[in-house]
């Protein structure tokens, strides 16, 4: 962590003798959305305009990595085994919703998933493990639309609709960054909706449960945008209005029981609306960092309460350690975690 001290500090605040976030040199002004951390040295981010990044040295190099045929397409989710092998999703209605493949650390890209349905809409990816995996996407016939993998992510098959609960009227869900969808151990996985609601598959995402969660959903622009679990019952929403990103209240909740109940923390919350939420793994609290457009916060007690963390403005946030954490945001914004003892 020592050589992060020669790059800018964009971020210094009260609790800054733990934390702080530091700047680094991403070589691109493209909005980044996507963000997939593997260690200290190994992380990959995607965003608008086909980017794709890779770091192997911690962040002092980011890399681009070229996916052909792809510069007009927004990248909103990157999965990551490891330097090598990565899951590639890209936003938008009908065949602009992809899924690719590299396993060479992104010199070649093979293309693995068109949607093909023009009501069709991609949001999110996540893995179990480097053969299972799930995709979501927008309702299509009045159903969420769930793909899984068992290869990988070299063939992708939609699970029965009727396995899925019927959206409320004009429910969806946020491709803000990569983690409205997520998943835990070996066959756990949530989604969160604009409804409001949380989803949960116990089955590696066959059927599902719809869960109401106190986080306001009275706009169009409202609901649960990312979600965080640390074991199979221990969970954390985010979400508010990205209209109103300064609007406070009724943008956190927390689940003890996988998600089937959720509560308003009592601790003050984060400071406005929140894109993503993570777990710094292996710390004692447990530790969270949210993320949103108009700052960051973190709570070192499993979410029951917040702390500024920043004004600096993010979209995504993703840890694999105390010291392997990084955000991402607007005009190519890259920043690494700095936990300082």
């Amino acid at each position: 962590m020592r050589f992060l001290a020669a790059l800018l500090v964009v971020a210094l605040y009260p609790v800054a003798a733990e934390a702080q976030w530091v700047s680094q040199d991403s070589g691109t002004t493209a909005r980044l959305r996507g963000l997939s951390v593997v260690d200290g040295r190994v992380a990959w981010a995607s965003g608008a305009g086909g980017t794709v990044l890779r770091t192997v040295d911690g962040g002092e190099t980011w890399e681009h990595r070229i996916v052909p045929d792809a510069a007009d397409l927004d990248f909103r989710d990157i999965e990551v085994f490891d330097d090598a092998t990565a899951l590639l999703l890209s936003i938008g209605e009908g065949d602009l919703s992809r899924i690719y493949r590299t396993t060479d650390g992104g010199e070649t890209w093979t293309l693995r998933h068109v949607n093909t349905d023009d009501d069709g809409f991609l949001d999110a990816l996540a893995f179990w493990d480097d053969r299972h995996g799930i995709a979501m996407g927008e309702p299509v016939g009045g159903r969420f639309v769930i793909l899984t993998t068992d290869d990988g992510g070299e063939t992708w098959d939609r699970i029965d609709p009727q396995g899925m609960p019927e959206a409320l009227p004009g429910e969806g869900a946020f491709a803000a960054s990569g983690t409205c969808l997520v998943v835990h151990g070996d066959r756990h996985a949530w989604f969160g909706t604009s409804g409001g609601r949380v989803f949960r598959s116990d089955d590696r995402g066959r059927t599902w449960a719809a869960h109401e969660t106190p986080i306001r959903s009275d706009s169009p622009a409202s609901g649960v945008f990312s979600l965080a679990f640390r074991d199979a019952e221990h969970g954390v929403a985010v979400g508010g209005d990205y209209e109103r990103p300064d609007l406070g209240g009724r943008n956190v909740a927390v689940t003890s029981d996988g998600g089937r109940t959720w509560e308003t923390p009592e601790g003050p919350g984060p400071a406005g609306y929140r894109s993503a939420v993570a777990f710094i793994p292996g710390t004692e609290g447990p530790t969270l960092v949210a993320v949103g457009p108009t700052g960051t916060d973190w709570s070192r007690d499993g979410g029951e309460t917040w702390e500024r963390l920043g004004d600096e403005g993010f979209h995504a946030v993703d840890f694999a350690g105390e010291d392997a954490g990084w955000a991402v945001g607007e005009n190519g914004r890259i920043t690494r975690f700095d936990a300082m003892e």
